[in-house]
């Protein structure tokens, strides 16, 4: 049993129960990204794994190209794609699993909740010697088992009424589609609220089955994606082409050289096709929500530096069912 079902069978937190093998399979260290990820480029290859309630994503290749930041800090590797915000990293523990010659190696960080934001687990070409040398310089003085936990922060309570014509007017005037976060701050307004109401020019509700048929429409157009899947604690993008997709019960996978995903399909609620502009032109994502309106996951077609969207992407994301039957516009 993995060790998320087995704390949940538990009723405790993933972290609790590493907590609790403190001393033991786990030793606790330290969560400063400035003593972490500048020296896990010197182990090799890894496989980078975040994920949240539905999904999850992880990416095979070495951690270089740490940019440092402190309220967001990012991995811009080849492979090793993150956005990884500090104050959300509570607890870090090295884990050891298995017998004999299958004991895995793991370095595990929770939330102070003790819900998993990010792991980064050896793999065969991984350099174990540097990887143990990097844990001992990683380790903490107190290695007394066990977990204290806090109460999640209840979020700010986002207006009930959206303010359509200066969310609309803010939207046309996107010149970049980070700032869509802001607009969203400074209106006070959920992110699928403002979704839902701006307006099908921008925004319009496609059927839950467009994920598995973009992914595979892409994947015969051997078409670069982008796919995004985060927590509060950190986001993990793929970016290139998918290949092997393959369904098992409600899970849709991803197992590409480099690339895996895991998604639960049949938690998905809704699924929007989303225009934002920037100075190049429009940009069109996917984006998949839970019954709770949290984001699931997240794909953008992979662009040129510079460039608009690839027309391609833009047909793909045109062509999918919509919830009311009609094409968009």
């Amino acid at each position: 049993m993995r060790a998320r079902d087995l704390a949940q069978n538990l009723g405790i937190t993933e972290g609790e129960l590493v907590a609790a093998h403190c001393g033991e399979t786990a030793r606790r260290i330290t969560v400063e990204f400035e003593k972490i990820f500048p020296a896990l480029e010197a182990v090799g290859e890894v496989m980078a794994l975040t994920r949240n309630e539905n999904a999850v994503h992880e990416k095979i290749g070495v951690y270089d190209r740490y940019i440092a930041g402190k309220h967001a800090a990012m991995m811009l590797g080849e492979q090793i794609d993150t956005r990884m915000f500090p104050t959300k990293w509570a607890h870090g523990f090295a884990v050891r699993s298995g017998d004999g010659d299958t004991i895995k190696h793991s370095l595990q960080f929770f939330d102070a909740q003790g819900n998993a934001v990010h792991k980064v687990h050896a793999r065969p070409a991984t350099d174990l010697d540097k990887w143990n040398a990097l844990v001992g310089q990683l380790a903490l003085d107190d290695q007394t088992p066990g977990m204290v936990t806090v109460a999640a922060e209840v979020p700010e309570e986002t207006v009930s009424d959206v303010p359509l014509e200066e969310l609309r007017d803010r939207w046309m005037r996107m010149k970049d589609t980070h700032q869509f976060v802001t607009i969203l701050r400074k209106l006070n307004v959920d992110r699928l609220d403002a979704i839902q109401a701006i307006g099908e020019d921008f925004a319009w509700q496609i059927d839950k089955s467009s994920v598995e048929a973009m992914l595979k429409l892409s994947a015969n157009e051997k078409l670069p994606i982008m796919c995004f899947v985060g927590n509060q604690g950190c986001i993990q993008i793929h970016s290139g082409p998918v290949e092997a997709i393959k369904t098992m019960g409600p899970w849709l996978n991803i197992m590409d050289p480099t690339f895996h995903l895991h998604l639960r399909t049949d938690r998905i609620a809704q699924v929007w096709a989303v225009r934002k502009p920037t100075d190049k032109g429009h940009v069109t994502s996917l984006e998949a929500y839970d019954a709770d309106g949290e984001m699931i996951i997240q794909f953008f077609g992979k662009r040129v530096e510079g460039q608009d969207e690839r027309p391609v992407w833009r047909e793909i994301m045109e062509s999918l069912p919509r919830v009311d039957g009609r094409k968009a516009a």
